[in-house]
């Protein structure tokens, strides 16, 4: 069985890297830790809101990695001195990606109430139109 990619019709041409983003976003895992939302803001922007309470701002790293967004946290261990009794509280590190479409960029990130926002632009590209000259062969 012949598997068919973008790039094998004829009328998707130099589509292999949303190819790849699809197939890079699929193994992305599906982890449910920690839990967010992502909402339209306007029409040209976006805020994706973590759910991080427990870490501080210095435990956070957002990074834009390869046309990725990724946010990692990570937890002092602190615990070492305490006896505790029962921990249902884990301080466990994540990391969540959200890959990014060209023309977008990452504004700012707010950590507000145990939730931390960051914010996303699209940018509106400029229509063009090309006129390709014919040459006589």
């Amino acid at each position: 069985m012949t598997k068919l990619t973008l790039g094998s019709h004829p009328y998707m041409l130099g589509f292999e890297q949303l190819e790849r983003m699809l197939e890079r976003s699929a193994k992305s895992g599906n982890e449910g830790y920690p839990p967010f939302n992502i909402e339209q803001t306007s029409q040209n922007s976006y805020r994706i809101t973590l759910a991080v309470a427990g870490f501080a701002e210095e435990n956070l790293a957002i990074t834009v990695e390869d046309r990725q967004l990724v946010i990692r946290g990570r937890q002092g261990d602190e615990a070492e001195d305490r006896l505790y009794l029962h921990r249902g509280i884990a301080a466990r590190q994540f990391q969540r990606s959200f890959v990014l479409a060209d023309g977008v960029e990452v504004g700012e990130a707010i950590m507000e109430n145990g939730l931390l926002h960051v914010d996303l632009t699209r940018a509106q590209p400029e229509p063009v139109v090309q006129r390709i000259k014919i040459n006589k062969g």
